[in-house]
């Protein structure tokens, strides 16, 4: 297929999921003069500890920088996972699964999946929430014995139902002999990221929180016991600070920024296709991921009609138009049978990364935070901001694993990824070399 073959006629540089919610600013609320909790950022993470705070009796407001729902919240694939993911980072390194440390995450990882199982349940929001599992491929035959040493932990910490694919029965899973076998981990999901998005939206407005889109931060100042919190639309006083900003930390809070990676990640979807072959690809509608260094995953639009296929195209942002036909080919050369498909829609956005793998909530200059979803944002961090809020309401009575006082930073890095083109290229090469000598 020629590069202008690829587009079909309505192709869209945006966000498939944007056809079902556009993120929007609405009628601008005003800030209040004062509160008991700022919240930076209006993503999964900032609505669901303003929610939770709220139930907890505290008062909080949220700022947005832009529209509602304009970053990673409405852009991810829509990928639901159990703690697969959690340790491993775009580096392909993972924690050591029988570490007292990799014990607790697990553990507090499933948690987050009950956390938004029951909060999509609790509050009615339908976001198109199946729960049909995972099939992670094995790019090598190393990679699968990797993944069999890490079934046990995985049932036994955080109940995944994980069980071994051998590569003759892998076209139970995926209509596709690229992968060496692979792992299904049971207990994972897939929604609509858009919807979900909107769902928490709706709930946090009718509880009469204020969400104030088009208020970015400029300046946030400790003073009398409390914070002055400036923004693009005036100021707020606040009792305390969360920022919320993930993949789009700034240099408002540079303590921060340097602890975390912009990654940017890459989708596209297809045209609807015919209704037999779109049956028989993923025969159990499960979401896709590998065991690459150079990740790709996937997974059919809510419909079961498309292909919505996502990956590092480039580790940097880069025009849909040119990422497009990257993923188009990632796609075909596991799906050889989609090679003359059209895209309808391309997307990126921003996956924030941390030093360690691991996704982190807790304090940095007295202010609190929750950053580094690492790929596993849509449970982590609605789970992160629970525990955050229940932090700062004094009612948790249990501390969260993934509360830890090390947040890593490097002397070398100061938040400008400037490395990671150079990263992406030599992933791709060890990612050959391991498939050739493997």
């Amino acid at each position: 297929m020629s590069h202008s073959d690829l587009f079909h006629p309505d192709f869209k540089p945006e966000p498939y999921w944007w056809e079902a919610y556009r993120p929007i600013s609405g009628a601008l609320v005003d800030l209040p003069p004062r509160v008991r909790v700022a919240i930076v950022g209006a993503g999964y993470a900032g609505l669901s500890t303003a929610l939770e705070l709220h139930k907890q009796g505290v008062e909080a407001v949220v700022l947005e920088a832009k529209e509602l729902g304009h970053g990673a919240s409405t852009r991810s694939g829509g990928a639901v996972s159990g703690g697969v993911n959690i340790g491993k980072s775009f580096t392909g390194k993972t924690l050591d699964a029988n570490s007292p440390k990799a014990h607790g995450l697990l553990a507090d990882a499933a948690d987050a999946f009950s956390n938004i199982e029951r909060l999509i349940g609790e509050e009615g929001i339908d976001c198109g929430w199946e729960k049909n599992g995972r099939f992670v491929g094995a790019w090598t035959a190393k990679h699968y014995a990797s993944q069999t040493a890490r079934v046990a932990k995985l049932n036994d910490v955080a109940h995944s139902g994980a069980y071994m694919v051998p590569r003759e029965r892998q076209r139970e899973e995926i209509a596709s002999d690229y992968y060496c076998g692979g792992m299904v981990v049971e207990r994972a999901a897939s929604l609509h990221p858009a919807l979900y998005y909107k769902g928490l939206l709706d709930a946090v407005r009718r509880r009469g929180i204020a969400v104030c889109a088009e208020a970015p931060v400029l300046g946030i100042r400790e003073e009398n016991d409390g914070w002055r919190v400036r923004t693009a639309r005036g100021e707020v006083l606040a009792d305390e600070v969360v920022i919320a900003t993930n993949g789009y930390t700034g240099d408002v809070t540079p303590q921060l920024k340097r602890r975390l990676i912009p990654v940017a990640s890459h989708i596209i979807a297809t045209e609807e296709l015919p209704a037999d072959l779109a049956a028989t690809l993923i025969p159990k509608t499960r979401t896709l991921s590998d065991t690459r260094r150079v990740l790709t995953y996937y997974r059919m639009s809510p419909d079961h009609k498309r292909v919505i296929f996502g990956g590092r195209a480039r580790f940097t942002q880069i025009s849909p138009i040119i990422s497009a036909p990257i993923l188009h080919q990632f796609m075909t050369e596991r799906f050889p049978q989609l090679k003359d498909v059209r895209i309808t829609h391309a997307w990126t956005g921003n996956v924030a990364f941390t030093l360690d793998a691991v996704p982190h909530m807790g304090q940095q200059d007295r202010m609190h935070y929750l950053l580094g979803c690492n790929g596993s944002g849509v449970a982590m961090m609605s789970y992160l901001g629970v525990q955050t809020a229940r932090k700062i309401a004094g009612v948790a009575n249990y501390t969260c694993h993934f509360d830890a006082e090390e947040f890593p930073d490097h002397p070398l890095y100061n938040g400008n990824p400037w490395f990671l083109p150079a990263i992406g290229s030599w992933y791709r090469f060890r990612d050959r070399l391991d498939r050739a000598l493997g």
